[in-house]
């Protein structure tokens, strides 16, 4: 019975429900189907991913492939102490660290992808910063890496470090290793000498011994830093995982004083600052001769903004500062009692000039590097100065000498000396201009007519209600006419000697690199120069070569007289400005538009 029931509900419920033995049907199917479709769906939902991994590793290996031959092993002839570089340009300048080339003195050699060696030359350094520039000989076509920008990075980007960490590269392919971003902003304290990696770049792709001096790359392939440093100390030599590099935009604010052979040094603000108990970054110490202190600042202001960043803390200020030259002028906002005040402040130097040339001495890198030895696939050339055992250095080449003058306050004052001659020639298109009377003729804006007259001399300026004369006395810093101007007939008449004149002719003159001006975009070229006890900066345009400023300083510890030249036009085949803007420290003094300016010759005059 009980059977039956149950039979006959199961006939029942099949006649009720004609439907459920199709699914139970499928139900059978899909067990014995489902392994197949899974498969075809995983298949399914995991190509594209898997299509995206693999495109993702063909780029990343196109771009290391494109980068790889601009990156160096830079070695002393000597075999003692080394590192890694990376060319900028394509007639073989390159950056390394400062630390590297220390070792090396005037010339140093670099193994290249391409399996050569390249003798190079020492250009400039940048001891504080740990940055130096060197110069390969031996093609005008050498591969060079993009500049990046490094501001733009962000924790967790992509990133990857080249160079020969352990002498690993012998046959000159470098080591690749890769991470990302680990942090950005990083302050690394001054380590045994003067080393300072302000607002540095933290990764997280190895950094070893040997690393030092070569490129840290960003995933498309532009150098946004030269690795310098890795958390070592305690550790043994190896990477923890915790590696640094300077920054490609603090690098690019010194590219110009390094080109120009000299030794750099970093920027200071004169003032000390910290937390004040409401977690405000105070000032807590200032140097009244400072130019902050000039410009209002004072103990206990509050700083809010500097150089275009917001200041929230005393190592984000180490940080913003840090990756300035001395010299340079900034925007900085302070805060006093509620009222915030915008300033432009010119920068001092860390160290005095003997100081700095006295701490640049450097420290060497212990880890020994190999001499080049000639590859082993074939046709490549053997390299140059082959040595006959570790710690004998062979003659120094010719082309290295030839490219070496040593003098004091410089890296290599030959190419200091070859940057002045390519400035001055671009202002005056390359000849002297005539050495008599200068006569500037127009309106004082706002005022009336006005006459200026420059020579060797001196100068004068005739306005409707009066007329000023000026002579160049034996110091011209004793004697900064006209009244409230800070200097305009002495800035006026070194304005007219270095065109006259020329660089041997006019006094003690330098590049100074490249610096921004106030109101203009841009870098410009600095020629620093002093004449009879004065000193005074010329900025030039680097496009048009034209004169864009010109400061006058009447003593170390005072604004100077500021020159800005506006409007150039062409006259009797001159390029001549049209409008002079005066102003001293905070203030404008004049503006003068230029009607007529005539260069006059006189007999037996040379301005001298």
């Amino acid at each position: 019975m009980k059977r039956h029931w149950i039979h006959k509900r199961r006939v029942g419920q099949a006649k009720r429900s004609p439907t459920k033995n199709t699914v139970r049907a499928c139900m059978v199917g899909l067990r014995f189907a489902c392994p197949t479709l899974l498969l075809l769906w995983c298949a399914a939902a995991f190509a594209e991913p898997a299509a995206s991994v693999l495109e993702a590793e063909t780029h990343r290996i196109a771009v290391m492939e494109k980068a790889k031959p601009c990156v160096l092993a830079v070695f002393s002839p000597d075999g003692q102490g080394g590192g890694s570089g990376v060319v900028i340009s394509p007639d073989g300048y390159a950056l390394t660290n400062f630390h590297v080339v220390m070792p090396c003195g005037r010339w140093m050699q670099c193994g290249m992808a391409d399996g050569k060696v390249y003798d190079a030359v020492l250009v400039g350094i940048d001891p504080t910063g740990d940055v130096a520039m060197i110069k390969l000989f031996g093609r005008d076509d050498f591969p060079c890496a993009e500049l990046g920008d490094s501001d733009r990075l962000r924790a967790g980007d992509w990133a990857f470090v080249m160079g020969n960490p352990f002498l690993l590269a012998t046959d000159f392919q470098p080591t690749i290793s890769y991470g990302i971003i680990s942090a950005v902003h990083r302050y690394q304290f001054p380590a045994g000498t003067l080393l300072e990696y302000a607002d540095c770049i933290q990764t997280d792709a190895a950094i070893n011994p040997g690393n030092s001096g070569g490129p840290l790359f960003d995933a498309e392939g532009r150098l946004i830093g030269i690795n310098g440093r890795g958390s070592f100390e305690k550790r043994g030599r190896v990477n923890v995982g915790a590696g640094y590099a300077i920054s490609i935009n603090q690098i690019k604010n010194f590219l110009g004083t390094l080109r120009g052979g000299r030794v750099a040094d970093h920027a200071t603000l004169g003032a000390r600052v910290d937390f004040d108990a409401g977690g405000r970054v105070v000032v807590t110490d200032i140097l009244e001769t400072s130019d902050a202190f000039r410009r209002g600042l004072r103990l206990d202001d509050e700083i809010v903004g500097f150089a275009g960043r917001t200041i929230s803390t005393p190592n984000g200020f180490k940080n913003a500062l840090g990756v300035f030259p001395r010299d340079w002028r900034v925007p900085m906002s302070y805060r006093r009692d509620g009222k915030r005040y915008d300033v432009l402040v010119r920068l001092a130097g860390v160290h005095g000039e003997e100081e700095l040339l006295e701490k640049a001495g450097g420290r060497k890198e212990k880890l020994p590097m190999p001499t080049p030895k000639p590859g082993d696939a074939p046709k490549k050339p053997a390299p140059k100065g082959k040595l006959k055992k570790t710690g004998e250095k062979p003659p120094v080449p010719e082309i290295v000498n030839r490219h070496f003058q040593e003098k004091r306050g410089f890296a290599n004052y030959f190419f200091n000396a070859q940057n002045q001659q390519r400035v001055w020639k671009a202002w005056t298109r390359g000849a002297e201009l005539d050495g008599g009377v200068w006569t500037l003729s127009g309106h004082v804006e706002n005022s009336g007519e006005f006459v200026i007259r420059i020579d060797g001399a001196g100068a004068s300026m005739k306005l409707p209600s009066s007329e000023l004369n000026w002579t160049a006395g034996d110091e011209l810093d004793a004697s900064p006419a006209p009244p409230h101007s800070g200097g305009l007939f002495p800035a006026l008449y070194l304005w007219r000697r270095m065109a006259v004149e020329g660089l041997s002719r006019f006094g003690d003159v330098r590049y100074d690199g490249q610096a921004p001006l106030a109101g203009r975009p841009g870098l410009f070229d600095v020629l620093a120069a002093s004449h009879k006890g004065a000193e005074s900066r010329f900025y030039f345009d680097p496009t048009s070569g034209d004169l864009a400023a010109l400061e006058f300083f009447s003593a170390e510890d005072s604004d100077p007289c500021e020159v800005y030249f506006h409007d150039y036009r062409e006259s009797e085949g001159r390029r001549r400005p049209g409008r002079i803007e005066v102003r001293f420290g905070d203030e404008p003094f004049a503006a003068f538009k230029i009607d007529a300016m005539k260069t006059e010759k006189r007999g037996g005059e040379n301005g001298k």
